[in-house]
């Protein structure tokens, strides 16, 4: 049994209930909202990549009402400096994390769980380690950190991954920015979201330290 395991059915059934309530109220956002909450949401994070200027992003493909918009990558595609890669996550069987370069939108295929992927070739999990910048899904982020995912448990293996001091940021709906959230010893925090009426807001650290995101990592390295 994993060492997470002790107290979980406890902590899971209250992620549980979160994520009920989380995705009702996504449902609920016409189509009118999720349009404007993605061009503020795109809006942001250009200007995150163009003043971080990273040589490689990770980043993922929202689907449904994902704030972002389905023409996420390509807006950060546009965003990144000259020679720069953006990577998207390719899942495995195991509800691992691979990951491919973005080639453009006629190189997306059609994957599981209604996600599209890219069709290049795989470049291994480990991939996510040389992103300058790493942009991840959640259905709500608490202050201290704590992302609230769909229950696989993909992007905290994959967090796990990415060193310290690396910018990791969520983009939100307005209003999933929470005070807490219930939160497992394997929970990777991330260090910012990014809603639509607030912008760019950076989160405590672990260590207490708020991330300072005016001057970024170069190339990625």
């Amino acid at each position: 049994m994993p060492e997470f395991a002790q107290g979980a059915e406890v902590t899971n059934g209250a992620k549980r209930e979160a994520r009920v309530a989380l995705l009702a109220r996504r449902r609920a956002r016409t189509a009118a909202e999720r349009q404007a909450a993605a061009v503020r949401v795109q809006a942001e994070l250009t200007a995150v990549v163009r003043r971080l200027r990273p040589g490689r992003i990770a980043a993922y493909v929202p689907v449904g009402s994902e704030p972002g918009g389905p023409d996420l990558p390509a807006v950060l595609a546009d965003a990144l400096p000259a020679g720069a890669q953006l990577l998207l996550p390719v899942l495995r069987d195991d509800l691992d994390l691979d990951w491919a370069a973005w080639a453009g939108p006629e190189a997306m295929v059609a994957a599981g769980r209604g996600t599209r992927e890219p069709g290049g070739p795989r470049l291994g999990r480990t991939a996510i380690a040389a992103a300058g910048l790493v942009v991840v899904p959640a259905l709500a982020v608490d202050r201290r950190g704590v992302r609230l995912g769909r229950g696989g448990g993909s992007y905290d293996r994959a967090l796990a991954r990415v060193p310290a001091g690396v910018l990791t940021v969520v983009p939100l709906h307005d209003g999933e920015l929470v005070d807490e959230l219930p939160a497992e010893p394997h929970d990777r925090p991330v260090r910012a979201v990014i809603t639509p009426a607030g912008g760019l807001h950076p989160l405590a650290t672990p260590s207490g330290v708020v991330p300072h995101t005016s001057a970024g990592r170069t190339g990625g390295r």
